[in-house]
């Protein structure tokens, strides 16, 4: 077996994979970085022949993690080695592709805030992040946003709307995990609280496990969504990284797009 080994400047990624699918006789593409870098790498992979591995090299691995990837990098290459692969569900919004979740409201607002820090006072991603966590809760605001999904709607006044490929995990000891990444369904989950104090307690209540209890915490499942906005245009996080889409903003999930390498266990 051969490799190509690229190191790319993040800003080039996009190019790059899509130029590496469409090169004869390549037969997987395989990804070492954050969340982030896999995110783009599946963009270009789902829905093609090519299989995607993946080499976690970020902080946190949500994606690997959920996948059952191990985070050791010998390990990891053996799994890419062995060409064991199985299909695996992506979403995307507004055509942009993610592994792990999307967001509107404060999330996306504290990821810009964090990447600005991060830019222009040096900080570190965990420090640029705990004081972009305070700045935005400090900041509190709501979103007035509809909700579309199989031709029936619902207003809501939301903080913060999050949008999972597959169910999210609510308890604490499985919290921000999926138990699987092919149930084929979007979840979203949108708490209606009115101020920032309201805002931890549903929260807290939520990581309890009693999300579905409270009158002001959304879930909803679905394989598409379209959001609504008066605003023509907002700020959304895809895997933890912002960007400012046109509205509507639609979502759906691409069941079973993205072959993934995986252990055979």
């Amino acid at each position: 077996m051969d490799a190509k080994i690229l190191a790319l400047d993040p800003k080039d990624l996009d190019r790059n994979c899509a130029e590496i699918i469409k090169e004869a006789g390549v037969d997987a593409l395989v990804a070492a970085g954050g969340d982030g870098t896999i995110s783009t790498a599946a963009g270009a992979v789902a829905g093609t022949d090519m299989v995607l591995g993946v080499l976690a090299m970020g902080t946190l691995n949500h994606f690997a993690r959920d996948a059952g990837i191990p985070l050791e990098l010998d390990a990891a290459v053996a799994v890419i080695a062995a060409g064991h692969s199985r299909p695996v569900d992506v979403a995307e919004v507004n055509g942009r592709v993610f592994i792990n979740n999307s967001a509107v409201g404060l999330y996306p607002e504290l990821v810009r805030e964090r990447e600005k820090q991060q830019k222009h006072l040096g900080r570190s991603k965990r420090v640029a992040m705990l004081s972009a966590g305070l700045r935005a809760f400090w900041r509190f605001s709501r979103r007035r946003l509809t909700i579309r999904i199989g031709g029936r709607e619902a207003p809501i006044e939301t903080p913060l709307l999050f949008v999972g490929n597959n169910r999210y995990e609510m308890t604490p000891l499985a919290l921000g995990k999926r138990e699987r990444i092919d149930g084929g369904k979007l979840c979203i989950y949108a708490p209606l609280a009115r101020s920032p104090l309201h805002f931890l307690w549903v929260a807290i209540r939520a990581v309890l496990g009693r999300e579905r209890e409270q009158k002001d915490f959304v879930t909803l499942d679905a394989s598409e969504a379209e959001i609504r906005s008066s605003r023509p245009r907002l700020a959304v996080a895809t895997d933890g990284e912002a960007a400012i889409m046109d509205t509507p903003l639609n979502y759906r999930i691409r069941a079973g797009a993205l072959k993934l390498l995986v252990p055979e266990a």
